[in-house]
């Protein structure tokens, strides 16, 4: 998952030398800071960017044969097919698939849309295009961005994982974002349930921020219980979308929203996978575009681990703090002077941990709860919902009290009691 093949990238010469047939792109490009402005001719550009069977690598070698999208439209077929094949100079020619007036309706919305405060439209042609796109074969020609353009640039690792993730999972995704974060990196991710939300909401609370990377068009949100999420990451972040506006989410348009996941950072951290996951797809293209994969380990028991284990066995780095992933950036922090020790704060590792990491004064001793075996069937049926909700919590690994009660936000002597009864049905064990 190391190697990083060679690709077929848009040199810089001929990135510079796009026709900039109007006054607004040449205003973008001498001045990123208005790059926002919708160009005029963004007719051209919605017509070339969302064309039937129009590949992002085809359009990208017309753009470099010919300019801009009006000299695109310009030409004749035998030109067109010259330069990127039949099949392109088809759907070049070809009429809008919506009514003219259906297709004059989206040019205007998307005019409205870019006039508004933080939204953008930003082309191959301008310079606040993402540089780490122009990397990968086949760009998207258009990106809405609604948010912070700054971050387009910015160095960046994505963190994904799973939907259903286990509340280790989340905090750990929370964890190394917010690491990241403050180390300089921002957070790139999917805005999914789970893992991606984790890892953005950790990344807000660090200095470098995020950007999610959705499947549906940008003024639009899914799943539909993280407006209040969109909305932080709009005004401290970017939301990055190559759909149209109005585009619904549709199972196809995901596994090209990881494309871009992918083709926006220099590595991908995977914190929890399913044998068969997104993820995965995220983390294959990243290794196509020769970005480094990274995963975190976990207990061979826990089903979402398996994905991750899967990664590392193919040559992903192993990772088990965020100074494993800066370490591959050449991002690692000089080491502090020596100072007075602070009181560590408890972090969920047992007490006899603890005493091993050479702390003066231990910690009052605490119990740590794990699952001691497979479930049967039967007694999973026979649970109470209360007792389902402190294994899901459980997870996988070891956990004490504390954090127990903050994942289930159950009052002590609930919680205690629970955990009595589950270990006498022998469905957890204590561990000293």
């Amino acid at each position: 998952m190391r190697a990083r093949p060679g690709g077929d990238p848009l040199c810089v010469s001929e990135y510079e030398n796009l026709n900039m047939t109007t006054a607004a792109l040449l205003t973008a490009r001498a001045a990123p800071e208005l790059a926002h402005a919708p160009p005029d001719d963004l007719p051209a550009w919605l017509r070339l960017a969302h064309a039937r069977g129009l590949r992002p690598a085809a359009l990208r070698a017309l753009l470099g044969a010919f300019g801009g999208p009006q000299a695109v439209l310009a030409q004749s077929f035998a030109a067109l097919a010259g330069v990127a094949g039949e099949d392109a100079a088809k759907a070049v020619l070809a009429p809008p698939p919506d009514s003219r007036a259906d297709f004059d309706e989206r040019v205007q919305r998307t005019v409205d849309w870019a006039s508004e405060a933080g939204n953008h439209v930003v082309t191959l042609a301008d310079a606040a295009y993402p540089q780490a796109l122009l990397t990968m074969p086949d760009p998207p020609p258009l990106l809405y961005v609604k948010g912070r353009l700054d971050l387009l640039q910015a160095r960046a690792v994505a963190i994904v994982g799973s939907r259903s993730a286990t509340p280790q999972g989340i905090e750990d995704a929370r964890r190394f974002a917010r690491a990241l974060s403050d180390a300089g990196l921002a957070v790139v991710s999917g805005l999914a349930l789970g893992i991606d939300a984790a890892a953005h909401r950790g990344a807000l609370q660090g200095a470098a921020s995020t950007l999610a990377v959705i499947g549906t068009g940008a003024d639009l949100v899914y799943p539909s219980q993280h407006h209040a999420l969109a909305h932080e990451i709009a005004e401290g972040g970017a939301i990055v979308s190559e759909w149209p506006l109005g585009t619904p989410a549709r199972s196809e348009n995901f596994p090209q929203r990881n494309r871009l996941i992918a083709g926006l950072v220099g590595g991908v951290l995977i914190v929890e996978a399913a044998m068969r996951s997104g993820s995965l797809i995220t983390a294959r293209l990243a290794n196509e575009m020769g970005r480094d994969v990274f995963a975190i380990p976990g207990s061979i028991h826990a089903p979402l681990a398996r994905g991750c284990h899967r990664m590392i066995k193919q040559g992903a780095k192993l990772v088990e703090t965020p100074e494993d992933v800066l370490e591959e950036f050449g991002m690692i922090p000089a080491a502090p002077p020596p100072t007075a020790k602070a009181p560590r704060k408890r972090t969920g590792v047992t007490a006899t941990e603890e005493r091993s990491c050479g702390n003066e004064a231990p910690p009052p001793a605490t119990v740590s709860w794990a699952r001691a075996r497979a479930t049967p069937p039967q007694a999973t049926a026979n649970a109470t919902p209360d007792e389902d909700r402190v294994l899901a919590a459980l997870g996988h690994s070891p956990a004490t009290l504390e954090i127990l009660a903050s994942r289930t936000d159950l009052t002590g002597s609930t919680l205690q009691g629970l955990l009595l009864r589950l270990e006498l049905k022998g469905r957890i064990e204590s561990l000293p």
